[in-house]
């Protein structure tokens, strides 16, 4: 019987399925990580995103997303992922108000340098590594934001938006399943093409192409199929989708991130802003307050 088990199981081996391989549990860091950032407990997602950093030291990512909770924990406490940031002009293309020395974050450009150079050093020896390419498209993606929306920094932002949609391209062409890549492309698409005519003229000589309907295409893709970022796609969408006067596309997209992130009480009050089928909005309630972060004291 032992040997004819044996048989059988060489047998079975044979006809190409693959052996049986262990997963790699570190990556639990990665995707437990990003759902605490989106829930809003950014203390919770960077102990896991350090572990990470501890068990592959060699991989870029871990860095690139301690970066992201850094970022999106003052976009957050700053109220930019909102509606009433992304529906006014002057807000959404010029920047968050007061001093940029004052709206500093130390600890998000440390981080993302950080994750840049090892990205860069990663492509050095293997010009095709589609991982690197990807931290470089989001850390580049990430500088792009914070310069325009923190710092107030229009021109290096500008020079980074075209930057990290080249790197988004090169690594699509590599990896097409590799949908994260289309939210910088899409956010910067969109934005710039909210701009308006004459800036976008000028911008179009410097070889930066901004098209809204383009942006929220490629907003799509990534809020459908992607990865650690599909819900940032999906929050960005829902808001360009309030700005272009589509409430039923952006309730949908509200609903599932209130659903799958009952902690984080931003959704539910975008979402009560939402104009339902029949009618206005209902008046909401005051928006949620938002404690105090280390990047904001």
């Amino acid at each position: 019987m032992a040997r004819n088990d044996k048989k059988k199981a060489s047998e079975k081996q044979s006809t190409g399925d693959p052996p049986a391989m262990s997963a790699d549990i570190t990556t639990e860091f990665l995707s437990v990580g990003f759902q605490q950032l989106y829930s809003l407990d950014f203390e919770a997602a960077r102990k896991q995103f350090t572990d990470y950093e501890k068990a592959r030291p060699d991989d870029p990512m871990g860095k690139a997303a301690e970066a992201a909770s850094y970022l999106f924990e003052e976009l957050n406490a700053k109220g930019v992922l909102s509606s009433e940031f992304f529906l006014d002009d002057d807000k959404l293309l010029k920047g968050l108000s007061g001093d940029p020395d004052a709206n500093a974050n130390p600890d998000f450009v440390a981080a993302n340098d950080a994750a840049r150079q090892m990205a860069r050093d990663k492509l050095q020896a293997n010009p095709t590594d589609t991982n690197a390419l990807l931290v470089l498209t989001i850390t580049d993606g990430m500088e792009s934001d914070y310069d325009q929306i923190v710092e107030r920094k229009q021109i290096p932002a500008l020079s980074l938006t075209k930057q990290a949609e080249q790197e988004a391209h090169k690594l699509l062409a590599l990896d097409p399943s590799a949908k994260d890549a289309y939210v910088a492309l899409g956010a910067a698409h969109y934005i710039i093409g909210c701009l308006p005519g004459y800036k976008r003229a000028f911008l179009w000589f410097g070889g930066i192409h901004g098209d809204r309907e383009k942006g929220m295409d490629e907003m799509k893709i990534a809020a459908s199929q992607g990865g650690y970022l599909k819900p940032f796609a999906k929050i960005l969408l829902a808001l360009a989708y309030r700005r272009e006067h589509e409430p039923a596309e952006a309730r949908q997209l509200l609903t599932q991130l209130n659903e799958e992130f009952p902690a984080n009480p931003r959704f539910a009050y975008e979402l009560s802003l939402v104009p339902p089928k029949n009618g206005s909005a209902e008046t909401p309630s005051s928006p949620p307050a938002v404690a105090p972060t280390q990047c904001c004291k």
